[in-house]
């Protein structure tokens, strides 16, 4: 049985307990919190005890793994004393605010020798490893083109931090990392970044950002992401290749369709209808990572893609600010 405790009792420090009450060969041991009546609303539901601070929490229960759903700008403050305490970890994405931190994350995890997880979860999803299956197998032949869109509403939260530029990196470093993350997976490393936002203006509590990324091996993406919805949340995408088109549409009931250019003018439609049945992504992805800690196996995603979704977002942030393209380095 691993012993899990989750530290951050927000949206998705919330998500993750009830997941480890799910999984057979957990035991979640606390919750950690500075709110307190936040932090006992998690544990009292999910059967589990209320910590105030890290410090106690360690001196109270056994821990092998702690998974950490502070604030991006607070990761790397409990990922190093949990590294200290010899502590494998899972970090909710993006790994950092700062390349710096994420450096030192990954480096004082080496030093420890305790394992670290960033949960960029896009990669457990039903829809999007199909569709990442679908690429790297060259269904629809050679990609030119790929169009990503993910959109909701401003999110609030603790002391307004997703509200401030040096906390969160706004969308573009707290959400469409996730975009990020999953079109480096699918191709490669990521050449050259342009973007456009609403980074600098005021207009009432909204964000949007256009993202052009150039890939090593020539395909183009556009990543368009958005806080500007009154409510919900939707995602596409929509990747051409020589050979047809995959599309995704999160608003439609057949959530993937494949459409292959068939001889003369005849096409026909493929469904795949991949969704979430009893166990969702969340779930899917801190079960696979605790089996890595207990198989000393090589996880989906590796602190160093963290990084990598991380660098992106960062090029994106200053090709705002810049208003000029951002080539990154090859080999880092």
């Amino acid at each position: 049985m691993v012993k899990v405790a989750v530290i951050g009792a927000g949206t998705m420090g919330a998500v993750h307990s009830e997941a480890y009450t799910k999984i057979g060969n957990t035991e979640l041991v606390g919750i950690v919190d500075i709110r307190e009546e936040v932090g006992r609303s998690v544990a009292d539901k999910n059967n589990t005890n209320y910590y105030s601070s890290f410090e106690d929490l360690l001196e109270q229960e056994e821990v092998e793994v702690v998974d950490i759903c502070v604030p991006t700008y607070l990761h790397r403050t409990f990922v190093e004393q949990a590294a200290r305490a010899k502590k494998h970890i899972i970090c909710e994405k993006p790994i950092a605010r700062t390349l710096d931190d994420a450096k030192a994350m990954i480096d004082i995890c080496k030093r420890e020798e305790v394992q670290l997880y960033i949960a960029q979860v896009l990669r457990f999803f039903p829809e999007f490893k199909k569709i990442h299956e679908l690429i790297v197998s060259e269904k629809v032949g050679k990609i030119g083109t790929v169009r990503t869109m993910r959109g909701g509403v401003f999110p609030t939260a603790w002391e307004d931090w997703y509200a401030n530029v040096e906390k969160s990196g706004t969308l573009i470093v707290d959400m469409i990392i996730h975009d990020f993350d999953f079109l480096r997976w699918s191709f490669g490393e990521v050449e050259r970044v342009f973007a456009k936002s609403q980074l600098g203006r005021d207009f009432s509590r909204m964000d949007h950002a256009l993202v052009s990324l150039r890939f090593q091996n020539g395909v183009i993406a556009h990543v368009e992401g958005t806080w500007a919805y009154p409510s919900g949340f939707r995602t596409e995408l929509e990747v051409a290749g020589e050979n047809g088109i995959i599309h995704h549409n999160s608003d439609e009931s057949v959530p993937i369709k494949l459409s292959l250019r068939q001889s003369g003018n005849v096409q026909t439609g493929v469904a795949v209808p991949e969704s979430p049945l009893k166990v969702g992504p969340y779930q899917k992805e801190l079960e696979h990572f605790i089996a890595c800690i207990e198989n000393k196996a090589e996880p989906i995603v590796t602190a160093e893609d963290g990084l990598k979704a991380l660098e992106i977002s960062l090029a994106a942030l200053e090709s705002v600010t810049s208003g000029q393209p951002v080539f990154l380095k090859r080999g880092e």
